[in-house]
């Protein structure tokens, strides 16, 4: 049986390993099968010790899903909200993403996908599908698309 101390202790490695969410600590906590009193009480702890920090967590969820994996923001905003993060630290994450280096990130994978496809109609329908399912801004795809023409 695992005593507090050392799910505190397990906790405080999960927590060090990678930025954490509350609701992926309370998630482990809940394999555990302690008390709600003990989850709260560990949670405290990690949050008074700076091991589970909400701000700190939106800000490199963001800019690592912006990075590594081409998000755009409506897409990162979703995953967030999905977290249970707050409007507040959602919004702190967001304009943490450099402008120009989104519109450049933005204009790169639209000329990667417009290139990839030779017919014109189907690229169209092709392009905005991908960018949309990747979190881009309708108006951004629709405008260069429409430059395109």
């Amino acid at each position: 049986m695992n005593t507090t101390g050392t799910i505190l202790k397990k906790m405080k490695r999960f927590c060090s390993y990678q930025e954490r969410s509350h609701k992926q600590v309370l998630q482990k906590l809940n394999k555990f099968k302690i008390p709600k009193n003990e989850i709260e009480k560990i949670i405290s702890t990690l949050i008074s010790a700076d091991f589970l920090n909400e701000t700190r967590f939106s800000i490199c969820f963001a800019r690592g899903k912006f990075k590594i994996k081409k998000w755009g923001k409506i897409k990162i905003k979703n995953q967030l909200y999905k977290q249970n993060i707050s409007e507040w630290n959602i919004n702190k994450a967001i304009s943490e993403i450099d402008e120009i280096e989104y519109l450049e990130t933005f204009n790169l994978l639209f000329k990667k996908y417009w290139n990839m496809n030779k017919d014109h109609i189907l690229c169209k329908k092709k392009v905005y599908n991908t960018l949309k399912s990747k979190g881009w801004e309708n108006n951004l795809i629709l405008n260069s698309i429409n430059e395109k023409n």
